[in-house]
């Protein structure tokens, strides 16, 4: 099946804007233009940022990074649910998930636009 990708923001009224996603490439593209720093420096960056925040959360601690958000492992309990096309129940075990907390200026900066 092939399918195409139509951008429609020029038809939308104005002042409405659709996503739009950036990937890993373009990301790091845009550190390194932003920094000075060479592609190959900014994704090492970007990497050991990545590991060091992984690092701080398989130790379960909370981290926070100012004007951004806090990011915490916090524990689901095991809970039943139920195959809703075999009405079987089944039991799903605990465990461990990141939650993050967006930072209220981040909230701000994002529902101002």
């Amino acid at each position: 099946m092939n399918s195409t990708f139509m951008d429609i923001s020029s038809l939308l009224p104005e002042g409405i804007r659709t996503k739009s996603y950036m990937n890993n490439k373009e990301f790091i593209a845009g550190l390194a233009e932003r920094t000075g720093l060479s592609q190959k420096d900014a994704a090492q960056y970007a990497a050991q940022l990545v590991a060091d925040m992984a690092l701080h959360l398989e130790e379960e601690d909370v981290l926070s990074i100012a004007g951004f958000g806090t990011f915490e492992v916090k524990k689901k309990l095991e809970r039943v649910v139920v195959n809703p096309g075999t009405k079987q129940r089944m039991l799903v075990p605990p465990k461990l998930v990141v939650n993050y907390k967006p930072a209220a200026t981040l909230k701000d900066k994002a529902n101002s636009k």
